[in-house]
């Protein structure tokens, strides 16, 4: 039986071990797991026993981890797509065609794919309507729609579904789609990025006038300058919007001769026109290194080439065996097989040759490394094509002429010329957060690794939590062959320890052998300056990336975990637990929250206020009374009145009355009652209230304690949330621990990596 962290076996017990309706396992070992995936994949060749132990032999041993979908799904005889995620079709600019497609992405997340979708190709905000006599509400106010859609699919499993958005850097909502994060609870379902434009940064180089447009028709004129500033200083405060340098991705597409591309998955790993998919998997380069920790310490490349070839066998018959929610989504996956094989494990497999992350040798190899990887997929899909024909939309004269494919080496190229090609692209590096922890805890797709140790507290059966030591791969093995309490040399470095130019040339390095793209955050300190910041970006259009993520703890979204300094390679003491510290807003300028152990009483008298909420569906009213208690000095939402004349409501406003004030009463952090609230989407659809679409009564009467939260200084006020970085620094108060609280287990515990956010404490994971 195979032997992995306690870790490892827990997270394929949540996420990969296949059960039955009642919970009752099927699979009883990681073993089985691997055999039922081999089964199904081989099922679809000619000659299923002679391909399914290859397929099983990779498969051990963690070397070759196909993506999560597969893994859940694959001979699991249930209704869910093999895909992690999906380009949905172009948005056309009228009603009937937005929901349209609203309907398409719910049948796409219903099915467990993360969905991608460019809204720059509706009319602005203001626009006129013909025929209606109306003016365009804009593009935002549909992506709050497509968000209250997101909140409420649940996709295949535990898991809810990840979207991503792109705008045009010249579309003339550009500014306020920059902007739209920066209010707290907005859009929390999305990754935005902007979609820049080779003409736009040539535009900030020399300082030129920028036009915003929509159609022929100029709505605004600025510089290039002033926008991208509103760019950078949008990532620099709140995490978000990325940025996509769409005509170098254009540029460089394989099929750029038949496809135009606007906009990528949700992590950003794979850019893909419309309808386009993505299939994944990872090649787990820390499983192939030869004497490790030695001076003769290597990558066996015969080993690497031989699981790189049946890897790209197996991804290609996923094609045949996997549900597509779509009938578009099928036609487009058939007629081009592209697929997104990648690397997980580099930073181990660096620190295993003894190489740090983002020096010299560390270059060196990665390139070595890839460039292998690179030209034994491009060979093995040759050879695929000579077995089983090229992809239905090959012409080889355009393809052979294509910016990357020209760059292959010559045996590669006259492979291609000879038979053709089944993968129209095949290299992609996706976020592996999950999977490399199934695998052993391994780092994490191209990333460093964030942490060598960290302690998890794991929920038990009775409600308690024990402490779980977590260790990575590299550090285990290190003192396993040199024993326990060696000094760790100095190429053990964690996230910590990187500059922010170190992320990106190692980012760089690998683009060069990727002929799709890279999901990787690059996580920069807090004190990182403004001019700096602006400096990575510049750094990674410069090195040829295709787009760029940072990642800059803010007030929005909170901070990056940050672990206890692993021990100096001198210094090798014990490490401390962390101690869990305040969410970041149970830190506002007013004083601190408790939790109590027992509720409040309730004094003879309460201040308050009463709000009249109309809804179009109802003919009366509904009135909502917040009544609050001043405790430390502060006051803070106690309890909750819902009235109305219409007795339909009658039932639920008092349930919804009583928990409401039960979980006030409570004391600590109740903000979250607001989301949870404004997250419930009306399955007969929501209303448009005061020029903007409200998903759902429930919703409307979140937004009416949020509001009051706001008003009393409970919760901070969104207009004072986009004031400049800098401007509240004398009200925020630093969470010691640096961590952020995990929605599901409440643990200061996310980790944001590749675009996700992780937490160690427990299995949840979302992206977006």
């Amino acid at each position: 039986m195979t032997q992995v962290a306690a870790i490892s076996q827990q997270i394929w017990d949540m996420k990969y071990r296949l059960k039955g309706p009642d919970g009752t396992p099927v699979d009883k070992t990681i073993e089985e797991t691997w055999a039922r995936v081999a089964r199904a994949l081989a099922a679809v060749e000619a000659d299923p026993a002679a391909w399914e132990p290859r397929f099983l032999d990779i498969l051990r041993d963690f070397r070759f981890l196909p993506a999560g979908r597969i893994f859940a799904g694959a001979g699991a005889e249930r209704r869910v797509t093999l895909f992690n995620c999906f380009v949905m079709g172009t948005i056309p600019d009228d009603m009937s065609g937005i929901f349209e497609h609203l309907r398409e992405a719910a049948l796409t997340m219903q099915q467990g794919g993360g969905i991608g979708y460019d809204f720059s190709t509706l009319r602005p905000k203001g626009a006129q309507v013909k025929g209606v006599g109306a003016d365009a509400s804009g593009p935002l106010s549909f992506m709050d729609v497509w968000d209250a859609m997101c909140r409420t699919i649940m996709s295949a499993g535990s898991r809810r579904g990840a979207m991503m958005a792109t705008m045009r850097c010249d579309h003339p909502d550009i500014e306020d789609f920059i902007a739209a994060k920066q209010e707290p609870g907005r859009l929390r379902m999305f990754n935005l990025s902007v979609l820049v434009t080779d003409a736009f940064m040539t535009a900030v180089k020399e300082d030129a006038a920028w036009e915003l447009s929509f159609k022929g028709t100029v709505f605004k004129s600025l510089p290039a300058r002033a926008l991208w500033d509103k760019i950078m200083r949008a990532t620099y405060a709140y995490a978000e919007p990325g940025v996509i340098f769409i005509d170098r991705i254009n540029r460089r597409n394989n099929l750029s001769y038949c496809e135009e591309i606007f906009t990528t998955n949700p992590c950003g790993e794979q850019p893909l026109p419309p309808y386009g998919v993505c299939l994944l998997g990872s090649i787990n380069l820390a499983r192939f290194v030869l004497d490790p920790f030695e001076d003769t310490a290597r990558l066996d490349l015969d080993a690497l080439n031989h699981t790189v070839a049946v890897a790209v066998r197996m991804m290609d018959n996923v094609i045949e065996a996997t549900r597509f929610p779509l009938p578009q989504q099928e036609a487009e996956a058939r007629s081009k097989r592209r697929i997104g094989l990648g690397i997980t494990g580099l930073a181990d497999a660096l620190i295993l040759c003894r190489a740090r992350y983002g020096g010299k040798e560390a270059i060196r190899l990665t390139e070595a490394w890839m460039a292998a990887l690179s030209k034994a997929a491009y060979l093995a899909s040759a050879g695929l094509a000579a077995e089983r024909g090229a992809f239905p939309l090959f012409d080889a004269e355009k393809y052979l002429a294509g910016e990357t494919v020209s760059a292959l080496p010559a045996d590669v190229r006259a492979a291609i010329a000879q038979h053709g090609i089944r993968n129209a692209l095949l290299t992609s590096i996706a976020p592996t957060g999950t999977i490399s922890l199934f695998a052993d805890n391994v780092s994490s797709g191209l990333e460093p690794v964030f942490s060598f140790h960290y302690s998890r507290a794991v929920l038990q059966r009775d409600g308690s939590r024990r402490e779980e030591e977590v260790s990575d791969y590299a550090f285990r093995l290190f003192h396993r062959i040199k024993g326990e309490g060696t000094p760790l040399p100095e190429y053990f470095v964690d996230a910590q320890r990187l500059s922010p130019g170190e992320h990106v040339v190692m980012q760089a390095a690998v683009q060069k052998y990727v002929d799709s793209s890279i999901s990787k955050t690059i996580n920069v300190p807090e004190s990182i300056s403004f001019a700096d910041f602006k400096d990575v970006y510049r750094q990674a259009y410069e090195l040829g990336c295709k787009g760029l993520t940072t990642y800059r703890p803010n007030d929005v979204t909170g901070s990056v975990m940050t672990a206890k300094p692993d021990p100096a390679p001198s210094d090798q003491a014990e490490l401390p637990l962390d101690k869990p510290g305040p969410r970041p807003e149970d830190a506002l300028e007013s004083g601190a929250l408790h939790q109590l152990t027992r509720p409040l009483d309730r004094p003879e008298a309460l201040p308050g206020s009463t709000y009249k909420v109309r809804w179009p569906e109802s003919d009366h009213a509904i009135y909502i009374t917040i009544n609050d208690i001043v405790q430390d000095g502060r006051r803070r939402p106690f309890e909750v009145f819902i009235n109305s004349k219409n007795m339909e409501h009658y039932a639920w406003t008092v349930a919804l009355t009583r928990m409401i004030s039960a979980v006030f009463r409570r004391g600590g952090d109740v903000g979250f009652v607001v989301e949870e609230l404004k997250a419930v989407f009306d399955p007969r659809g929501g209303q448009w209230v005061g020029g903007r679409y409200v998903p759902s009564l429930l919703a409307a009467i979140g937004e009416v304690i949020e509001r009051h939260m706001i008003d009393i200084g409970f919760l901070p006020d969104p207009k004072a949330a986009r004031e400049p970085p800098g401007a509240r620094d004398d009200r925020r108060t630093s969470n010691p621990t640096g961590r952020r609280s995990c929605p599901k287990c409440g643990q200061p515990a996310l980790i944001r990596s590749e675009g996700c956010d992780t937490c160690t404490a427990c299995d949840y994971s979302k992206c977006g």
